[in-house]
């Protein structure tokens, strides 16, 4: 199927590793320009934008600190610099940390509060504002399932990733008006560099314990996630708007 993708410009935040980086991988399988988002990744990101490049289609990484807001609007400038527009903005970036509630501290809850929450509106407004001054384009932002359904452990980090769905729905209302669509895509675990992070400790019976609570009786992978955040990018989702999509091997159901 053509995702009718190709000649879009696309921006991908934290595709320096991970998921991100498989993310921006895709887009630029299917002909679209990639501007591939790091912090700290610098050699990761610069890795995926010679691999978009042998594929025929512009790609650039892209240094930029979305809790600073001087940071980003000069980052989204390079980016249209660079690629002329941004038509699909993927907000994949976010700081996620795994302790006990009682044990957190401020200093543990402010990163998580500055890039997942401030940073991630700093980016899609600098972003939108181009938007709807030309043909509208498309948002996917992601978050982890533990924002939509709580987990223990996790609390800051869920506290942080539910606002995306206050985000999503609410950008989907007010914009679509200028051809801007957003939706959101929900994940359960997903192996990728940072696995461990979203782990814990436990080894092997840790892991056991944790793919049992998945009715597909196994953990995601990059090539579960990246087909739908895909489509929903596409111009065949034109009439798809404030959804929150699942993809999670069946670990919580709607």
């Amino acid at each position: 199927m053509d995702l009718q993708l190709k000649g879009k410009n696309v921006l991908v935040t934290g595709a320096g590793q991970g998921l991100g980086r498989e993310i921006g991988l895709a887009f630029a399988r299917e002909g679209a320009n990639v501007a591939f988002h790091y912090n700290r990744s610098s050699e990761g990101a610069l890795s995926c934008a010679a691999q978009a490049e042998e594929l025929g289609v512009k790609a650039i990484a892209l240094s930029m600190d979305i809790s600073d807001e001087a940071s980003v609007l000069s980052g989204v400038d390079q980016v249209l610099s660079s690629l002329g527009s941004i038509d699909v903005l993927v907000n994949n970036a976010g700081a996620t940390q795994r302790k006990p509630f009682l044990e957190t501290t401020f200093e543990d809850w402010k990163p998580q509060i500055e890039v997942t929450v401030i940073g991630t509106l700093r980016v899609t407004q600098a972003v939108v504002k181009h938007m709807v001054g030309g043909d509208g384009g498309s948002i996917v932002n992601l978050m982890g399932d533990s924002g939509r359904v709580g987990e223990s452990g996790l609390l800051v980090t869920s506290a942080t990733r539910s606002s995306t769905i206050g985000l999503t729905k609410s950008l989907a209302k007010e914009l679509a008006r200028y051809k801007v669509r957003a939706n959101a895509v929900s994940i359960g675990l997903v192996q990728t560099d940072n696995f461990e992070a979203h782990v814990g400790e436990g080894g092997d019976d840790r892991l056991k314990k944790i793919i049992a609570q998945y009715p597909l009786r196994r953990l995601g992978r990059a090539q579960d996630i990246t087909p739908t955040i895909l489509l929903l990018s596409s111009p065949l989702s034109s009439w798809t708007t404030g959804q929150i999509l699942s993809i999670n091997g069946g670990y919580t159901m709607p």
